[in-house]
């Protein structure tokens, strides 16, 4: 492909590309197989953006199913240099109030059976990883919930778990004590794969709830968490349009650079 179709990815789910413009679809086969769902491509604030849903278009794909090494590299086969990764969290502090855009900068990854790399030889690398989150998504992420008067967290510890099942009040006191903040079940690998990619990624974690282990409060139920997203889907998609057209065309974090020096530039 010599042209590329869109140059800032949207991983979600299904809902948030109602807001491209001219949008078609297309699919896109990889060395890992298909991605979760063929990817929407259409215009937002100016620019070129690709939607894919995370789970699937009908939510097929539980987390630790998900296809997260095709759905990043179909992303950069069609010239997507930025990706936003929206996903749902479980509150771990008592002070992160559900209905409540966490914008994480850092990440724990608990998952135990995923693939979670595009190098599993012969070629290896290692990738530097200190800061997973890219400062410029960030930024813009920050400002567009400010502007909005969108309830927000700047920064934030995310830690994922494998799932599908919820934490028990142990796990979840432990996370809380490790210093994690929100947890979720679908940011690794795929942060990790964006970097190895030398994509910027960028992630607003929606609190739906509180975490089993927070004050002895009630364990949550899945109907309870798609009720308090599904509430709330409007102020994340609208951070997302929002934050589109100010991401700077021109790429000066470290992400961009992320294989240099590793033999794999």
């Amino acid at each position: 492909m010599t042209e590329p179709m869109a140059e800032i990815g949207i991983i979600g789910g299904t809902g948030f590309y109602r807001f491209l413009e001219d949008a078609e679809t297309v699919e896109v086969e990889t060395p890992f197989g298909a991605p979760a769902a063929p990817i929407t491509i259409g215009t937002a604030g100016g620019r070129r953006v690709a939607f894919l849903p995370r789970h699937g278009l009908d939510h097929r794909f539980p987390p630790h199913q998900v296809p997260y090494r095709a759905n990043l590299w179909a992303l950069k086969e069609l010239g997507v240099t930025r990706v936003f990764g929206p996903c749902a969290a479980g509150s771990l502090r008592r002070e992160i109030e559900p209905r409540t855009l966490v914008v994480c900068d850092q990440a724990v990854d608990f998952t135990k059976n995923r693939p979670t790399t595009f190098y599993d030889g012969p070629q290896t690398t290692h990738v530097s990883f200190a800061d997973p989150y890219c400062p410029t998504l960030r930024e813009v992420l920050v400002k567009g919930a400010a502007e909005l008067g969108i309830p927000h967290r700047d920064g934030g510890t995310m830690v994922v778990i494998e799932g599908p099942r919820f934490s028990t009040k142990a796990e979840s006191r432990i996370f809380s004590q490790l210093g994690c903040d929100v947890i979720g079940m679908t940011q690794f690998p795929e942060v990790t794969l964006a970097r190895e990619l030398e994509l910027c990624y960028g992630t607003v974690a929606l609190v739906t709830d509180y975490d089993v282990g927070v004050d002895d409060i009630q364990p949550v139920t899945h109907e309870e968490v798609l009720k308090v997203f599904g509430e709330n889907i409007d102020s994340l998609r609208d951070l997302l349009a929002a934050a589109i057209p100010t991401v700077p065309e021109e790429r000066t974090c470290p992400c961009a650079t992320a294989l240099a020096g590793t033999g794999h530039e």
